[in-house]
């Protein structure tokens, strides 16, 4: 399993990052055991949680599993409740308490949500850090301009800044492609991104015209079937694609994600250890600029915005600015 760096920090954490939402949800204490177990044998220490998760009990089952394995691992939650000062130094101690540990390695914001004071988050965040509970503090789902935000106020006060955000990228949602993928790539962030299967449309698990599986989570999420709706020829595509390679749809899609110089892990959520075992072999996949580009060729899913270009041929609209990762150059200080 390759190491990465974690954005701005000196962290090396794996490439593949281990999401625990199934934990306590399903999949029971022992096989979450089993799942942690042959993950750090195979390389990963990177692991996502949330105290959102199973109303909690994914956190306390993290902390039966990881005794004796807790220095090996380099773990992350999330704010559970509100995002006020109270709030954040709250649910911190909370988290702790579920897993078992005097810290966490990165404490994340959940959402943002309207009327929040940053100032207020970010001292909290710092406080946490301050008083050992987490290394490192980061968000989840922020855009662009509201993390820099927060890093300004930060950096003002010489408190401990965002280090990453943890987005939402696959071939269907391809916002981030806009402004946080280059301001990752110019300011150094740590991008994680979650849903990199859109629910297992990428997996090849569904097919346009085909009764959906009576279990299948698309049978309660509207998202998979609008998807199915939408792109259906494009999947189809894709999964032919997959056979002509030789590979499995579910590591070619989470191939396309990881080629992005902006991207540092997705999340891989198992819940057996078939699915973990699956999912560590795609990893040895490493796509071309040219297998990545005719992928994604495949979906019309680029976010549209208006803008003229001032040259013809010449990419100097704005749009494309935006998108830009190769804007600002590496290392520029």
């Amino acid at each position: 399993m390759n190491l990465v760096t974690f954005g701005a920090t000196n962290e090396q954490v794996s490439e593949f990052c281990l999401g625990t939402m199934m934990f306590g949800e399903r999949c029971d204490q022992a096989e979450s055991d089993q799942i942690l177990g042959t993950a750090i044998d195979n390389g990963v220490n990177f692991i996502d949680t949330a105290a959102m998760y199973a109303n909690n009990h994914t956190e306390e089952i993290l902390g039966k599993i990881i005794k004796g394995r807790r220095d090996k691992l380099f773990i992350g939650t999330k704010v559970h409740k509100g995002i006020d000062g109270q709030s954040i130094r709250e649910s911190i101690d909370e988290s702790l308490t579920r897993l078992q540990t005097d810290y966490v390695d990165l404490y994340m914001i959940h959402w943002p949500i309207p009327g929040m004071d940053p100032y207020e988050v970010m001292e909290a965040l710092n406080d946490v850090v301050q008083q050992g509970k987490a290394r490192y503090v980061g968000c989840c789902n922020y855009p662009a301009w509201l993390f820099a935000h927060s890093n300004a106020i930060a950096q003002r006060n010489g408190w401990a800044p965002l280090v990453c955000n943890q987005v939402a990228y696959n071939l269907f949602e391809r916002g981030i492609e806009v402004e946080i993928l280059p301001q990752a790539v110019a300011d150094n962030v740590a991008i994680t991104a979650y849903r990199t299967l859109a629910m297992g449309l990428l997996a090849g698990k569904y097919s346009q015209g085909q009764a959906l599986p009576i279990d299948a989570r698309g049978a309660t999420d509207s998202r998979v079937i609008t998807w199915l709706t939408q792109h259906g020829r494009s999947i189809e595509l894709f999964k032919q694609y997959a056979a002509e390679l030789g590979v499995h749809a579910a590591h070619l899609a989470m191939a396309w994600v990881r080629h992005s110089p902006g991207v540092t892990a997705p999340i891989v959520g198992v819940s057996s250890l078939r699915q973990l075992k699956a999912a560590l072999e795609g990893f040895d996949l490493v796509l071309t600029d040219e297998q990545h580009a005719k992928i994604t060729a495949m979906f019309n899913t680029e976010v549209t915005e208006e803008g003229l270009q001032l040259f013809p041929g010449m990419n100097y609209n704005f749009p494309r600015l935006r998108r830009n990762t190769n804007l600002v150059a590496r290392g520029d200080r």
